[in-house]
């Protein structure tokens, strides 16, 4: 965690290849096809609502997105990157997850101008948001569960993948002073 909560301390290399890697996410058994990824320093550009101001407003840096789909239902994952963790906390507490829904390569347009199902988290220095619908474009009733699963597992992939960025970064670290991985179990 201390290696996610600065700029200065989280220095690997950042894409949304890195973040969102491979042609599927998996998560509890459940695969999911990506479609779309995009990548911005315009971190208000990718967002709707009010959120666009949040972001600028706590210092974005870059916003990191992909759409995943599978049986009906697609979910856009933003990965937003601050440079502290107090900033994202910032951000975190003042806002209403709105993150823009990302169509293409296979996933036509969703949640737009409809209810959808939304989410915001935050790890070190990012926040993390979902926004997950039927790729049909049909609103996602009050009752549904799931959009409402979709999203949920597609917001702990993301919780995942930065946590994986920093096991690997903690790991190099103590490999580089001679130290045993922190990520290493007794005995390995």
């Amino acid at each position: 965690m201390d290696i996610l909560s600065s700029r200065k301390k989280d220095t690997a290399p950042i894409s949304a290849g890195t973040l969102f890697p491979g042609k599927a996410a998996t998560v509890r058994h459940h695969e999911y096809a990506k479609g779309a990824t995009s990548a911005t320093r315009g971190c208000a550009s990718a967002a709707q609502g009010a959120l666009p101001s949040v972001l600028s407003r706590n210092g974005c840096r870059q916003l990191f997105r992909a759409t995943y789909s599978k049986d009906g239902v697609a979910v856009t994952v933003g990965i937003a990157v601050f440079d502290t963790k107090a900033a994202a906390g910032r951000a975190m507490a003042q806002a209403k997850p709105n993150i823009a829904s990302l169509p293409g390569s296979g996933v036509p347009t969703f949640c737009r101008r409809v209810a959808c199902r939304s989410s915001a988290n935050t790890l070190g220095r990012y926040v993390y948001f979902t926004i997950s619908g039927y790729t049909s474009g049909a609103p996602v009733p009050t009752s549904d569960t799931k959009a409402l699963a979709a999203g949920r597992e597609i917001s702990d992939y993301a919780f995942s993948r930065i946590l994986a960025r920093g096991n690997a970064q903690a790991s190099a670290a103590a490999e580089a002073t001679g130290q045993p991985s922190p990520t290493a179990r007794p005995g390995t």
